[in-house]
């Protein structure tokens, strides 16, 4: 009966614990953007000529305070006050080395071209028999191919359960495996512990390369 009843209570759990996350989490990104309707005159919020309060009107004027600076970003003036602004914030001590690994951290994941977090790897790592999930971040690492003289990819090897923090590793490309796992998969496998477990057959990708084990033991 105990059994039964703690496994009812941990499938609760399972069911409430991520949406009541879920609530939070959202509740306070809405209210942090909310608070982007300081910045507007009171003449022109909506309590003031409709009597009432509507709450997520800062996650509009967020998006579109994005767009409109990503509008401007994208012309030829715009890049120009961009630029002159960096050149500002990389003069400031203790402030630049922040923006510079935040903007260098913004452009990997964001950025729709290159190769950086595209393929889910499986590495022997740290020995020979225990292997590691990494996510690819670049292919071509001049001097430190030139210097091995190996062809070798780098590799982010993320820590658990928090998958945005790790190291990276310089790895032969022939001992690496690529799978079939999206890069979002892999990250809730590595957040949930290792509970969540993507599903695969292989008809899905059948040009990759399998490691089947010897059934006779040899």
């Amino acid at each position: 009966m105990m059994k039964r009843l703690r496994r009812y209570l941990v499938a609760g759990l399972l069911v409430w614990l991520p949406l009541g996350i879920t609530y939070i989490l959202l509740r306070f990104l809405i209210g942090l953007m909310d608070r982007s309707l300081k910045y507007v005159p009171e003449r022109f919020l909506p309590e003031a000529w409709l009597g009432i309060s509507i709450p997520g009107l800062g996650v509009i004027l967020t998006i579109i305070v994005l767009l409109v600076t990503g509008l401007l970003a994208a012309n030829i003036v715009g890049r120009s006050i961009v630029g002159g602004w960096e050149s500002l914030m990389e003069r400031i001590p203790i402030v630049r080395s922040i923006y510079s690994a935040a903007k260098n951290f913004a452009e990997i994941v964001f950025s729709e071209s290159g190769n950086a977090f595209s393929k889910v790897l499986l590495v022997e790592y740290p020995r020979k028999g225990l292997y590691t999930l990494t996510f690819q971040t670049a292919s071509d690492v001049g001097e430190i191919q030139g210097r091995t003289g190996e062809d070798v990819v780098c590799c982010f090897v993320p820590t658990t359960p928090n998958p945005t923090s790790g190291f990276i590793i310089i790895v032969p490309k022939k001992d690496t495996i690529e799978l079939d796992m999206e890069v979002d998969e892999a990250v809730k496998l590595i957040m949930s512990l290792g509970v969540v477990v993507p599903t695969w057959s292989r008809e899905r990708t059948a040009e990759l390369p399998l490691k089947i084990p010897d059934i006779d033991g040899e």
